[in-house]
């Protein structure tokens, strides 16, 4: 029997089918041939207005600033017994991972890679190649001008302290974050998800209230997953994060 047709039962004994009972309350056919639906079916969409944004986190590398890592691995190779920066790459990446996870630190990275690679030069000039490989992003530093005054701002990179390091030194602009969370400091890297945890617990944040800025879509998918407000950043579409930030009302 479909459930429209199916009885109401009074406690004087009468019975009714919930439609003849309807059209009774309602003074109208309703659901004449239709079948009834329970009203909790038609419960109401709640809209609720997201949460202000009230901080940032920004990545470091392809948002704050460009980088061209070959420059480093073609610089290394011109002192070693690899012949290009391919041959570089794939002969230090398993180092250059477990230094930037914090599995191993500067010392061990650093006498690793001049075995792999038989490099010839010495500390300084390793370490000079691998830093200088960074260029600012006009847009994103003009952005952090004008958003320093009314926000914190937080940094969140997947980096080393060799390249930490060389950004606070040669940039100065680093100077209007507050602080930040790096990958080889805490020994967790984007996309895990610990490592937003600890940049929630360290920097005080709540994702809610939190605008994060990358530019892998790994790492936004997860930021999005814990419940921050993010933007999939690409240089070449800055306009693009702008619209976003007064989508979400952020006045600039």
């Amino acid at each position: 029997m479909p459930p429209w047709k199916s009885l109401v039962l009074f406690q004087d004994g009468r019975s009714e089918t919930l439609q003849k009972r309807l059209r009774t309350a309602s003074g109208k056919n309703f659901g004449a041939g239709l079948p009834f639906v329970p009203r909790k079916c038609f419960s109401p969409r709640v809209h609720l207005e997201p949460a202000p944004i009230r901080a940032f986190l920004f990545d470091i590398g392809n948002v704050l600033l460009r980088f061209d890592f070959s420059i480093a691995l073609r610089s290394v190779a011109e002192q070693s017994d690899v012949p290009d920066a391919v041959g570089v790459l794939s002969a230090v990446e398993s180092i250059k991972e477990a230094y930037e996870d914090g599995r191993i630190g500067r010392r061990a990275f650093l006498e690793g890679a001049f075995e792999v690679l038989r490099y010839r030069g010495t500390e300084s000039d390793f370490v000079a190649a691998w830093e200088d490989i960074f260029e600012p992003n006009a847009p994103m530093v003009a952005l952090v001008e004008r958003l320093k005054e009314r926000y914190p701002l937080y940094l969140l990179s997947n980096t080393s302290d060799i390249h930490r390091e060389f950004v606070f030194r040669r940039y100065p602009f680093f100077g209007q974050f507050r602080s930040g969370v790096y990958s080889y400091e805490v020994r967790a890297s984007k996309p895990g998800r610990k490592i937003y945890e600890i940049a929630c617990e360290k920097l005080g944040l709540e994702p809610e209230t939190t605008f994060f800025v990358d530019d892998l879509l790994p790492n936004i998918e997860t930021a999005r997953r814990l419940g921050f407000h993010c933007h999939h950043y690409h240089f070449d579409r800055h306009e693009a994060l702008l619209g976003e930030l007064q989508k979400r009302g952020v006045g600039l």
